[in-house]
């Protein structure tokens, strides 16, 4: 070894010893005939003191030395003389007086500041992200990653699972976004992919037997990007067998109970964690990963303004839609321009417009639509929604009820985080479940998985799925925690039957999901038994833990909101002769065989 102890694993009790530290030069004070520096490995930081005249050789190698410089010092560990200690370093007790040095690497100067937390344009972070995982927030995020990776293995080693790698070249199947292909040099014109998960792999161990089973999965989408995506990412992924929807609840939720108690100084809100439906989520929330950090709960008003003049309201409720609403505390004063940047939130999520009736100090309303309200209404509107003088009602009405929720949902969120109303004093966590098992894609004109094809339905719900199919409800289940959706799972389809009647209300034929599924299908008639999953996000349940708002904070080496590596340089071209090989010709705007 090039040293004999970690830089900031020194302390008092090894005064007196002769010791080898090595590092990068963290700062340099040069008094003249002494020089201070501050020494850093990845285990912190230790102050090296240097004089001229008891070590020159010493001290012109650190004359010369610079920031960033790599180099190693031998010297004895000394306490620091009175009143010069450091209480916010561990070293702080203690400095290294140096009696020898090298520099065993010169270094450029940096393109940002790496011993100072500045704000540093993240493109330019994440091109030189070798040099920003130097810097001590970014390199303490990835620590954090692999001690909360640690406390998951060795959770379920403790339950009794067995982690089993499963392959990165499958082939492409269905599950919801696009694959990545990989194109195969020894089987021209076939491709392999890389696996969205390892859902239908996973639910092959099951057949085979191993009953419990987990692993930290490299997972692959290409998909439209944004803080918390990646085009690859990395999720526990689990499996159980002879199981139902409560024992998978029960064995994660102790779980992010340890990983919030290890790793985050805020508690939990409330435990256990509540459980909502889906439909009582978007009725309350908005959202299917609610925020329960602040209340502002949607407020249905359509009885109230049922007999309005006001025809916004009148059309909706005609052909079967609603009249919602939420308060924004004390923003009963915001300006029009104001009042149409909330309104463009709700368009971006499918509202034609947004209503706005605010409580003045004398319980009197003002809004545009007031006149199309009668007293009685409106009293009746501030009183079901709690709005206080000062306060501002905001209201949607659509015809489709899931515009209204979701594009409320929204104003919730943006109002929450524009208002401060998100306590980060604690973390609120909470399952929901009994997801709708299908959703209508209007673009293709047919039924689409709202999970993925494998999800079970509930039981008392599978005589649905020929007659009535948006009325079907899975057995489905997500892990949110502070608004964000960590986790997601189901109890899966066992049986060959079933999984035929699936695909079919998917509108893929008998060939097709034998083409694509004839595998999975095949070892369901060899005694599959009952089984269920789930996967939770390593990105963003550390993101949450660290308290960062993106998940490239907490990766080593992220891609770019545009899935590009401004590092390697990459998506990059390939050579002609590579082309050749794979068999593959690029055209001007698409790629063929």
């Amino acid at each position: 070894m090039l040293k004999t102890h970690h830089c900031g694993d020194l302390r008092l009790a090894q005064a007196g010893q002769i010791v080898t530290v090595a590092g990068w030069v963290h700062r340099r004070r040069d008094h003249g005939a002494l020089i201070f520096l501050d020494l850093r490995d990845r285990s912190g930081l230790v102050q090296v003191a240097c004089d001229a005249q008891k070590s020159p050789a010493a001290h012109a190698v650190l004359s010369a030395a610079r920031s960033e410089y790599v180099v190693r010092i031998t010297g004895c560990v000394r306490a620091r003389p009175a009143g010069l200690a450091n209480p916010n370093l561990p070293t702080g007790d203690i400095e290294v007086v140096a009696e020898d040095a090298a520099v065993l690497n010169e270094a450029r100067t940096p393109p940002f500041y790496i011993n100072e937390d500045a704000a540093i344009d993240e493109a330019l972070r994440l091109k030189y992200r070798y040099l920003d995982l130097r810097r001590l927030p970014v390199q303490q995020n990835i620590v954090l990653r692999h001690r909360v990776v640690k406390h998951i293995r060795d959770y379920f080693d403790r339950q009794g699972f067995v982690e089993v790698e499963t392959p990165m070249l499958i082939k492409t199947t269905p599950e919801g976004a696009r694959d990545y292909v990989v194109p195969s040099r020894v089987h021209p014109g076939h491709f392999y992919a890389l696996p969205q998960s390892p859902q239908q792999l996973k639910q092959l161990l099951m057949v085979a037997g191993f009953e419990r089973y987990f692993q930290i999965a490299r997972c692959f989408r290409d998909e439209d990007l944004r803080a918390d995506r990646q085009p690859e990412f990395t999720q526990l992924d689990l499996e159980m067998s002879f199981v139902d929807r409560a024992d998978i609840m029960a064995m994660i939720e102790p779980l992010y109970t340890e990983l919030v108690e290890h790793f985050s100084d805020r508690p939990i809100l409330t435990r256990p964690f509540p459980v909502l439906t889906y439909a009582e989520a978007m009725t309350r929330f908005g959202s299917d990963k609610p925020d329960l950090r602040f209340g502002m709960e949607l407020v249905d008003l359509s009885d109230i303004v049922a007999d309005s003049e006001f025809q916004v309201f009148a059309a909706a409720l005609a052909k079967g839609g609603q009249v919602k609403a939420l308060v924004a505390p004390g923003c009963g004063g915001y300006s029009r321009k104001q009042l149409d940047e909330l309104g463009e939130i709700a368009k971006r999520f499918g509202a034609q417009g947004l209503a706005a009736i605010a409580r003045q100090p004398d319980g009197s309303a003002r809004s545009s639509i007031a006149k199309f309200l009668s007293a009685e209404a409106l009293a009746d509107t501030f009183e079901r929604t709690g709005a206080a003088a000062g306060d501002l009602v905001l209201i949607v009405a659509s015809a489709d009820r899931n515009i209204v929720a979701r594009s409320l949902g929204e104003l919730r969120l943006a109002l929450g985080q524009r208002l401060g109303l998100a306590r980060t004093d604690f973390h609120a966590l909470c399952w929901v479940v009994e997801f709708p098992l299908l959703e209508w894609n209007a673009e293709e004109a047919r039924w689409s998985a709202m999970h993925h094809p494998f999800t079970s339905a509930m039981d008392e719900d599978w005589p649905l799925l020929e007659t009535d199919p948006g009325r079907v409800r899975a057995k489905a289940y997500d892990l949110v925690m502070d608004g964000w959706e960590v986790g997601g799972g189901s109890i899966r389809i066992h049986r060959r039957e079933r999984q035929q009647a699936m695909f079919r209300a998917l509108g893929i034929g008998p060939a097709e999901a034998e083409e694509k599924f004839g595998h999975l299908l095949e070892a369901f008639e060899y005694g599959a038994p009952p089984h269920g999953g789930i996967a939770t996000g390593i990105d963003r349940t550390v993101a949450i833990l660290a308290g960062t708002p993106s998940i490239r904070e907490v990766i080593a080496f992220p891609k770019t909101a545009s899935a590009t590596d401004l590092m390697f340089r990459s998506p990059s071209e390939i050579t002609e002769a590579q082309l050749r090989e794979l068999h593959l010709k690029i055209e001007a705007h698409s790629r063929t065989l």
